[in-house]
């Protein structure tokens, strides 16, 4: 997993899991601390992720919330776009562009 980027936009890539969670959980608050505004992720670059991973985006979320920001998911990765309709999740996360519910393969 990687992450670059600065308190406005990171970009992640790689694996977000159990594995990586710790890393990305730190780099995430930090960036949501030391900025304004929107924070946008690019995961553009992400090839998966877990339970773990997901648990991550939402205390991220929940984080940003609390510091008077938004996180909002940029190319969320159509397979990932299928876990977030599936946990009913696109309903609380800002999705840039949203999700076209109409358009995903089902599972």
């Amino acid at each position: 997993m990687h992450i670059r980027g600065d308190h406005a936009e990171l970009v992640v890539g790689g694996r977000l899991d159990v594995r990586s969670a710790a890393d990305a959980r730190t780099v995430l608050h930090s960036a949501v601390d030391d900025g304004a505004g929107d924070l946008v992720l690019d995961l553009s670059e992400l090839d998966s992720w877990d339970a773990t991973g997901l648990g991550v985006i939402m205390g991220a979320h929940r984080r940003a919330g609390r510091c008077g920001r938004r996180l909002v998911l940029r190319d969320v990765p159509p397979q990932m776009q299928r876990l977030l309709v599936a946990t009913r999740l696109h309903r609380i996360l800002a999705i840039e562009g949203g999700i076209g519910v109409d358009t995903l393969p089902r599972v």
